[in-house]
C-alpha cells in the first residue's frame, strides 16, 4: 500500500511537472493604438526590439502582432494598402524600406517565440480615420461595406467578403512563416445606441430560409470562420487558427448555460457562436478577452474563468489578461496585494486553461505595477513549449542524432545532428536542451532542467574547471511541438 501511494504521489508530481513545461505565454503587440503610427523605420525598430527583449526576459514564447486593422497592411501587399499605422497615411509605404511582418517572424523566431499575425477581419475603416488610399476595398468596391458608427465594416453576409478575406490570409500564409494566424472580437460592429445595422434588405434576398435575423447573422460569420479554418489548412496547415472573443458569451439570463454575468454578449450582440467553432473543430486555440477583475459587479473574473474552462476546453483555452486592470484592483482575500497571484491560482485551478495572453505588450513592458518581473521571477520563470495539439498533428520526430561535446575555437559546444524525417510532420525545426546534474534523477518532464530551446544544432557549454558532471539531453521539436525522446551525453564542466 504504501509503495502505490508513493507511485501516485509521484504520478501527481510528474503531471503537474509535465503540466508547466507547456504553456502559452502570449502577448498583444497592437498598432491601431497609433504607437507606432509615423515612427521612423530604425524607430519602429529599435522600440519592438527592445520590447521583444524584455517580454523574452519575462517569459513569453508567443507574440501576437497586429498586420491588418482596417483592410490594410503591415506588410507589402499587392492586394491592400500599407496602413496609415505605420507610416502615417493609408497607400504610403514605409522610408527606408521594410517589410515589418517579415521582422517580426524573423526577431521572433531568433528569440525563440512564435509569431501570431492578428487580421481584424471585418473592419474596413477605424472611427479615427478619414482618408482610404484608392486601391482600398472600401473604395473599389463600396457596395460591399456599410457604415457603422463612424466605422466602415465589410458586410458579412456576402459571400465575395468571405472569399477576399480569405485571399488575404492566403496570401500571408503563403508568403510569411507565421505559426498562426489570429482574429479578435470584431464581427458584426459592437452596438451603438441609435445605430442600425442596414442589413434588412439583405436579410430579406438571401436569408436561406432563416427566419430569425440574429441567426442568420449567426450563420454569415460561422460560414466565414469554417471557410477561413479551411483555406489555412489547405494553405499550411500547420499555422494555428485562433480566436479572441469578448469575453461574455452569453448571460445565464439569455441561456440556461450562460455564465452569471451581466454584460454584452458574443452570441447576442456580435453575433459570433464560439461555442459552436470550438466544438466543430473549426478553430485550434480561444482566447476569450476576460479583462475584468475579480470581484466585478457585472463580469466576475473568478466565474469567467471557471465559465471557459467548463465549455470551451475542447480545443486550447488561453485567457485574455488585462495587465493593467490586473495591477489597478487589490486582491478581495488579500489587499496588500494586486490580483496577480490570485489570478493566477485561478489558472492552475482550472485544468483546461493551457495559457494566458497579455493586453497588451506595452504594460507588461513597462513592468506596471511589477507585473513584469513577478513574471520573470516566478510565474514564467522556466521555459515553457508550446501547448499540444494532437488534432493538428501528434506525432513527435524522431531523437537528435550523433550528440557530441566537442572543443571548438569557441570553447566547449555540444554539436548534435537533426533527425531524418519527411514533411512538415515529421521534420525537426527546434530543440530543447536540458541538463541534470550528478545524483539528480533524469527528468525531462521538469522545466528547471531546460538550458536552451533553439533552432540551432549546437550549444555552447558553461565550462569551468572540468570537475562537475552533468548529464546533458537534447530532443527534437516539430512544427507543432511534439517532443522526440530524448539523446543523451555526459559531460565534465
Amino acid at each position: 500500500m504504501r509503495r502505490l501511494t508513493t507511485l501516485f504521489m509521484l504520478a501527481i508530481a510528474l503531471m503537474a511537472s509535465a503540466q508547466s513545461k507547456r504553456e502559452f505565454r502570449g502577448a498583444w503587440i497592437q498598432c491601431v493604438n497609433g504607437q507606432f503610427q509615423g515612427m521612423s523605420t530604425q524607430k519602429m525598430q529599435s522600440t519592438l526590439s527592445y520590447q521583444l527583449d524584455e517580454l523574452q526576459k519575462d517569459g513569453c514564447n508567443a507574440i501576437i502582432f497586429q498586420v491588418r486593422p482596417e483592410c490594410d497592411a503591415l506588410y507589402e501587399s499587392s492586394m491592400e494598402p500599407w496602413s496609415r499605422f505605420l507610416t502615417g497615411t493609408q497607400g504610403k509605404a514605409p522610408s527606408p524600406y521594410w517589410d515589418p511582418l517579415k521582422w517580426m517572424i524573423e526577431q521572433c523566431h531568433k528569440r525563440g517565440m512564435e509569431l501570431h499575425a492578428w487580421i481584424n477581419p471585418y473592419r474596413a475603416k477605424t472611427k479615427t480615420t478619414t482618408q482610404l488610399a484608392s486601391n482600398h476595398i472600401a473604395i473599389r468596391h463600396p457596395e460591399r461595406v456599410f457604415s457603422y458608427d463612424g466605422q466602415f465594416i465589410m458586410n458579412p453576409a456576402m459571400e465575395e467578403n468571405r472569399k477576399y478575406i480569405c485571399n488575404v490570409v492566403g496570401d500571408i500564409l503563403r508568403r510569411y512563416d507565421v505559426d498562426g494566424l489570429h482574429i479578435d472580437d470584431y464581427f458584426y460592429p459592437y452596438p451603438a445606441a441609435g445605430q442600425t445595422i442596414p442589413d434588412a434588405q439583405q436579410f430579406r434576398t438571401m436569408s436561406n430560409g432563416i427566419k430569425d435575423l440574429g441567426d442568420w447573422r449567426r450563420y454569415n460569420v460561422n460560414l466565414f470562420i469554417r471557410q477561413l479554418h479551411d483555406t489555412i489548412a489547405n494553405v499550411k496547415p500547420w499555422v494555428k487558427f485562433g480566436v479572441s472573443p469578448f469575453g461574455i458569451y452569453r448571460n445565464r439570463k439569455s441561456s440556461p448555460i450562460g455564465s452569471n454575468t451581466n454584460g454584452l454578449q458574443n452570441y447576442d450582440d456580435l453575433y459570433a457562436d464560439v461555442l459552436l467553432w470550438i466544438n466543430n473543430g473549426w478553430i485550434d486555440y480561444c482566447v476569450p478577452q476576460i479583462y475584468w477583475q475579480i470581484g466585478h459587479p457585472a463580469a466576475d473574473y473568478e466565474e469567467l474563468i471557471g465559465w471557459w474552462s467548463r465549455y470551451a476546453g475542447g480545443r486550447p483555452l488561453f485567457i485574455g489578461e488585462d495587465v493593467e486592470r490586473t495591477v489597478k484592483y487589490t486582491d478581495p482575500s488579500n489587499v496588500n496585494s494586486h490580483q496577480l497571484p490570485a489570478k493566477m491560482n485561478l489558472h492552475q485551478q482550472h485544468r483546461n486553461v493551457q495559457g494566458t495572453v497579455l493586453w497588451y505588450a506595452k504594460a507588461a513592458v513597462d513592468n506596471v505595477g511589477n507585473y513584469g518581473t513577478l513574471l520573470r521571477t516566478n510565474y514564467w520563470r522556466t521555459p515553457a513549449l508550446q501547448p499540444l495539439m494532437p488534432f493538428i498533428d501528434g506525432k513527435a520526430p524522431k531523437k537528435p542524432r550523433k550528440v557530441k561535446p566537442v572543443w571548438t575555437e569557441d570553447g566547449y559546444i555540444l554539436f548534435w545532428t537533426a533527425p531524418k524525417g519527411k514533411g512538415w510532420k515529421d521534420e525537426a525545426v527546434k530543440y530543447v536542451v536540458y541538463r541534470i546534474a550528478k545524483g539528480e534523477r533524469f527528468d525531462i518532464y521538469n522545466p528547471n532542467n531546460i538550458v536552451a530551446i533553439t533552432t540551432d544544432t549546437y550549444y555552447k557549454l558553461p565550462y569551468h574547471n572540468g570537475s562537475e558532471k552533468y548529464t546533458y539531453a537534447v530532443t527534437a521539436l516539430d512544427r507543432m511541438q511534439n517532443e522526440s525522446k530524448p539523446a543523451k551525453t555526459k559531460v565534465k564542466l
